[in-house]
């Protein structure tokens, strides 16, 4: 059964590790790669990447990108977003400690900011808005 919008916006706000599918260009198949995501309340996705990195360059090249966000319990769920790129900026120390907050205990943010800021290069934050939409609930099965 589909999700009501606001299921989804409940859904997509959860931390969930989401599934980033991107055009890899003629006679490839879709990149696709696990990846920490922030949900905004106006809808908006945003990830972050290194700026050299090839999820970089193919979402630049395609414009656009997927998400799909699933879980299994306590039933299984999911809500995959597609849509094009708003918004590419060089990220913040302060998005990497909200994204990296959203997934990691308490008592590891401070470290893990502080290595991945250090260790990870440039960074960009890619926003997306999402325009296609499918989720669905399959109960308990």
């Amino acid at each position: 059964m589909a999700l009501t919008r606001e299921e989804r916006a409940q859904f997509l706000a959860e931390p969930h590790v989401a599934a980033l599918a991107i055009d890899a260009g003629a006679g490839r198949a879709p990149l696709t790669v696990p990846i920490w995501y922030q949900y905004e309340s106006d809808g908006t996705v945003w990830i972050m990447t290194g700026l050299h990195t090839r999820k970089n360059e193919l979402i630049s090249a395609a414009g656009r990108f997927t998400l799909m966000v699933d879980r299994l319990e306590p039933t299984i769920r999911y809500v995959s977003v597609e849509g094009p790129v708003v918004d590419t900026v060089p990220a913040t120390l302060e998005q990497l400690r909200e994204i990296s907050a959203r997934y990691l205990p308490a008592d590891k943010v401070d470290g893990y900011v502080a290595t991945a800021w250090k260790e990870h290069g440039e960074q960009v934050v890619i926003r997306m808005r999402p325009e296609r939409w499918l989720s669905s609930d399959l109960g308990t099965v």
